[in-house]
């Protein structure tokens, strides 16, 4: 069910007629969305960030998490910086490379003054599963860090996704807090595949299996029994030695609807406890899962505030597109009005907006309110 009644989106441009910090704005953006609100005196508050991977300049910098964090402190909560583990083998792959990448990449504790939690764990097991409606999954797997908080702060940097069309507030909330094996069922309908040549025949994987479809065979190689298997990812994510191969190919739009279900999945149980910030500033047109940064497509334009995760996401989809696209990037020669990201990445993102409506996260209809 949708609600007619418009959501309120705070915005603060990139430009201050009066000369105010965006550090201290952002931080009263927070407050006019209904931080105090949604943080009760000793409450666990989880704030959801992308650490980003290292050689990536486009995260959201420390110094705004230092601000989000002191807010926190303010309103009674006791604030901790989260993000699940990722799939891929990169810089995040677990909590002892995220934490080391986290740290390089300046988000410290004497830096942001909270502790960091990566929420599924060390090696991206550590999850719940929490129930949702949906048309693809009747549980989903959220990292139980993220899931045990009593409420959110989620900090998101708006930018273009090779897979998705659109990295939004949705994306982060959903595809980033669902742990490892989430976010393979997320990408694909998963079947295994055992390189041989990988294989140690170490037994993680059949350890993990939770349906018993993994024995090691007589040629010390991993075999997988298909009629058995139904493809929740676990093993990808057990395998140490990157053995069992990572699917990635899916349809876009039913992409977009299992993460909005994951989305759904983690913000389960914290009505009223969940507030949205996002960055609408050196918007790339690719992940910052990558190792570097792309030139931003439009010029940086501010940051939104909202108690409502699919207003703050529309809000951000309209005012990329209503901006002129740079020289020099992806972005040039694409006019005022025109889809920035389904220019360039040749994906409709706003299913994932639709589709989280229709899930009752919240409403498309927004009104804008300009603060400085």
């Amino acid at each position: 069910m949708t609600n007619s009644t418009p959501a309120t989106v705070y915005f603060a441009p990139v430009r201050s007629a009066k000369k105010q910090s965006m550090v201290g704005r952002a931080g009263r953006l927070l407050e006019r969305a209904g931080l105090s609100e949604a943080v009760f005196d000793q409450d666990l508050v989880a704030v959801k960030l992308h650490f980003g991977e290292q050689g990536n300049t486009g995260f959201v910098q420390p110094i705004y998490l230092r601000e989000i964090v002191r807010r926190v402190k303010e309103a009674g909560g006791k604030p901790f910086l989260t993000d699940a583990n990722t799939l891929y083998r990169g810089e995040r792959a677990n909590a002892v490379d995220h934490l080391a990448c986290a740290i390089h990449n300046g988000f410290g504790l004497a830096t942001v003054d909270a502790p960091l939690i990566i929420a599924d764990g060390l090696d991206g097991r550590d999850a719940v599963d929490v129930p949702v409606r949906g048309r693809h999954f009747e549980s989903v797997r959220i990292g139980a860090a993220a899931v045990h908080a009593d409420a959110m702060v989620v900090v998101t940097h708006v930018k273009g996704h090779e897979a998705t069309g659109f990295g939004g507030a949705i994306k982060n909330v959903g595809m980033g807090l669902g742990c490892r094996s989430a976010k393979q069922r997320m990408h694909a309908d998963f079947s295994p595949e055992v390189s041989a040549e990988k294989c140690t025949a170490c037994k993680r994987c059949v350890q993990w299996c939770p349906v018993n479809a993994i024995v090691i065979g007589p040629d010390r190689v991993a075999a997988v029994d298909y009629e058995v298997c139904y493809g929740c990812g676990e093993c990808v994510a057990a395998c140490p030695y990157g053995a069992i191969a990572t699917q990635w190919k899916t349809d876009a739009t039913m992409l977009q609807e299992k993460m909005v279900e994951h989305a759904a999945g983690a913000l389960a149980g914290k009505d009223g406890k969940v507030v949205y910030l996002s960055f609408l500033t050196a918007i790339s047109p690719d992940c910052d899962c990558w190792s570097f940064s792309d030139a931003p497509i439009v010029p940086d334009i501010g940051v939104l505030a909202s108690d409502d995760i699919v207003a703050i996401e529309q809000a951000s989809y309209d005012l990329v597109t209503a901006a002129m696209g740079l020289d020099g990037s992806r972005g040039e020669g694409l006019a005022a009005g025109e889809d920035k990201f389904v220019a360039i990445t040749g994906v409709d993102g706003t299913r994932a907006i639709a589709y989280a409506e229709e899930m009752g996260l919240g409403t498309r209809a927004y009104e804008l309110v300009t603060v400085d």
